[in-house]
């Protein structure tokens, strides 16, 4: 099995890493951006940096032919993403293709839900939120508390 794990750099990136015991012995690469935490991460492990979108048009279709590439090359089985921007394009691409899509909703969302976990929900075989307040969000999503 491989896993792309994909997430914008800084806090969502380092809520995915929280997480790696449940991954680490898979074969499994990073999709994020090219800020501090995401660049320090690149020089133990395979990370992709793509063009973050910022609610641009053009740049989320550059994005998305960035994801695409990489998909094609990776080949991966399944997609972990804790969110933002960066992370919404491979994770359409990995739906188109069947693969299963894990979605983690930002622990930083109590009160409102997150624009990638909006646009995401449906498409989540497994979608996990970090508060119980969420679930009035999503109501089909599983709640087993914080990642931290």
């Amino acid at each position: 099995m491989k896993i792309c794990l994909a997430a914008s750099a800084g806090g969502h990136l380092t809520e995915l890493v929280q997480l790696r015991t449940a991954w680490e012995k898979e074969n499994h690469f990073y999709i994020s951006d090219s800020r501090p935490n995401a660049i320090e991460l690149s020089q133990t492990k395979k990370i992709y940096f793509v063009t973050v979108p910022r609610r641009n048009f053009l740049k989320l279709i550059w994005n998305f032919f960035q994801s695409l590439k990489i998909f094609l090359k990776e080949k991966p089985d399944i997609i972990i993403s804790t969110g933002a921007d960066v992370a919404v394009p491979i994770c359409w691409i990995a739906k188109l293709f069947g693969k299963k899509l894990i979605f983690i909703e930002s622990f930083c969302r109590i009160n409102e839900p997150s624009e990638s976990g909006k646009i995401l929900y449906t498409k989540a075989d497994l979608f996990l939120v970090q508060w119980k307040e969420n679930l009035k969000f999503f109501p089909k999503a599983k709640y087993y508390g914080s990642v931290f």
